[in-house]
């Protein structure tokens, strides 16, 4: 491709929409151009991009056995009915009704409509294992689309779905697409973890999540400095502290605090840390209160609150409104005597006479013990991870990064496959559920992440496996003719041998061709001008590390031929 034939509208200042790295870079790289909130067109540098990471997925999912299929965009609203997610997974489902009235939705995820299509065609477990996927535009209609490709409304997803016909099967393709993952990533070119995460919406027993590491990462992700624990913050826990060995239950006291209403003032007052003191926080589960015990220096992990109670939502009760739901005034809160459903946390379960408030104003208690003056109702971890604790698996150093998630592996099991009633004859010729799993790749989240991850000052540093072109040949002195043959016939040789190769052929400064070569992140930059016709020599220069080298021609060609050979791993057979 020539520059001078390609549509390429590069901007020289930030949008004054685009927030993050990726969203400034990709418009103002000429990559996409919005049409709307949260949905973009692709221009050729941006689809370009985009098909490099679809390939990639495509031939590792081949790879592992999986078939490609198509599945419609539009999906019957009486499906989501009987998986029971059409009021569940709420108003980010996009619904409508046609001109017969009846309802539908735009896909945001196919676990129905593969479902179906399955339940229709296999009827036996001669037809398992199965997996199938596809790669296709979703929509999600987020409340707030920002930052360009990383969450808009509208954007290219792989998903993925297996069926197997029991629970050894399902981890079996599980692991494999876990593997097949890895691959995937590793051959993006990006630095990335898989992590322990929650099932949210989906549903399902567990999942990982693949993050790109990158300090501008919405994600905190948590992993161990030691082995390769790794989970976001949802999912994370620390290793369980010893319980107070020898510590018995001593007289309850209640002692006066007067003014003193959070941990600082109230373990100041009382000269005690705070893990001494648990703190008594109103929650509302599905609009129902409940009271969570917590360690005065912990924090509470909402998706755990949430899961723990199989509540659909949990919010922080508003202070004004917490005197009327407890009959306690805010910031002296405790369990004992408190009539509202407890929820404690696994940590304090290992605690002795510690300080919790006492439903009185200006008063807490001291040497309160769970089971001899409080019982809780639920107990379970429901706590934030933090960079004091230790690994849950090794007992190492624990470290909070920051990641952006672009992939998500679900097992699902028959959570799916028992609402739709999708069955199959085993081989005693029993009806039984297919078990299921589902695996999701943000493939043009995926180009965004790979942005954030890797930018400087100038522009886009791509890795090499997923940039637009291997290769920008810059014809430095276009009016001389000496110069411009050699450009071209570079050119042609570079085209003959494979290598994707951008020709920037404008009449322009040699310093606007740089900085728009810097801007859209080609890998290599191959340069003809004044050395050439002077000394016979090229230089070649990289993106990532900014290094130059000089070469003739015929060395310059073969050590692009090794450098794209060394960043891409061909493709195994399906």
């Amino acid at each position: 491709m020539r520059f001078s034939q390609l549509l390429l509208p590069t901007l020289k200042e930030d949008p004054a929409e685009a927030e993050v790295v990726s969203h400034k870079l990709l418009l103002r790289g000429g990559f996409i151009r919005k049409l709307t909130a949260g949905v973009y067109s692709y221009l050729p540098l941006g689809l370009a991009a985009v098909r490099k990471v679809e390939q990639i997925v495509r031939e590792e999912m081949n790879r592992a056995g999986a078939q490609e299929v198509l599945l419609p965009m539009v999906q019957p609203a009486d499906l989501w009915r009987e998986s029971g997610r059409w009021d569940k997974y709420g108003p980010e489902l996009l619904r409508f009704k046609d001109r017969n009235e009846r309802e539908s939705c735009l896909g945001p995820t196919h676990e129905e409509v593969i479902t179906d299509l399955v339940r229709m065609n296999i009827h036996s477990y001669r037809g398992l294992p199965l997996n199938l996927y596809q790669i296709q535009t979703k929509f999600r209609d987020e409340i707030r689309p920002r930052f360009g490709l990383m969450r808009g409304r509208e954007f290219i997803m792989k998903d993925g779905y297996s069926f197997d016909s029991d629970e050894a099967g399902a981890d079996a393709t599980y692991a494999k697409m876990y593997e097949a993952y890895q691959r995937i990533f590793t051959r993006c070119g990006l630095a990335f973890r898989a992590v322990e995460a929650d099932t949210g919406t989906i549903g399902g027993s567990f999942s990982h999540e693949f993050m790109v590491l990158a300090a501008t990462g919405e994600d905190v992700v948590v992993i161990c400095q030691h082995c390769d624990y790794a989970a976001n913050l949802e999912k994370a826990t620390a290793q369980a502290e010893a319980a107070a060995a020898g510590d018995n239950p001593l007289p309850l006291n209640k002692v006066a605090t007067p003014g003193q209403k959070t941990v600082s003032e109230v373990c100041e007052f009382l000269q005690i840390p705070a893990e001494s003191l648990v703190k008594t926080m109103i929650y509302l589960a599905d609009g129902q209160p409940v009271a969570v015990l917590l360690r005065g220096d912990h924090e509470v992990q909402p998706v755990k609150l949430q899961n723990l109670l199989g509540a659909l939502e949990v919010v922080l009760a508003e202070d004004d409104s917490i005197g009327r739901l407890t009959g306690a005034p805010a910031g002296y809160l405790g369990p004992v005597g408190l009539e509202v459903p407890l929820v404690m946390d696994a940590a304090v379960a290992g605690m002795a006479n510690f300080v919790t408030g006492a439903n009185e104003a200006d008063h807490h208690l001291v040497n309160v013990n769970p089971g001899r003056d409080f019982a809780p109702d639920h107990q379970g971890d429901i706590r934030m991870v933090n960079e004091d604790d230790l690994c849950p698996r090794c007992g190492g150093k624990l470290a909070l990064t920051r990641g952006i998630e672009v992939g998500h592996i679900f097992k699902l099991g028959t959570s799916y496959s028992q609402a739709l009633n999708a069955t199959f004859l085993d081989q005693q010729g029993q009806s039984r559920p297919f078990v299921m799993g589902c695996y999701g790749i943000g493939v043009s989240r995926t180009v965004a992440a790979a942005i954030e991850q890797s930018h400087d000052r100038d522009g886009i540093i791509f890795p090499l496996p997923i940039a637009p072109f291997q290769v920008i040949l810059l014809n430095l002195t276009p009016k001389d003719a000496e110069i411009s043959a050699e450009a071209e016939r570079l050119y042609r040789e570079l085209r003959q041998q494979g290598i994707e190769v951008l020709l920037d052929d404008r009449d322009e400064r040699p310093g606007s061709k740089f900085k728009d070569a810097d801007l859209i992140g080609i890998p290599i930059r191959l340069m003809v001008g004044k050395r050439f016709k002077n000394e016979g020599l090229l230089e070649i220069r990289t993106r990532a590390d900014g290094q130059t080298r000089e070469a003739t021609p015929a060395a310059a060609l073969a050590v692009i031929r090794e450098m794209v050979a060394n960043a891409l791993e061909p493709a195994a057979p399906a």
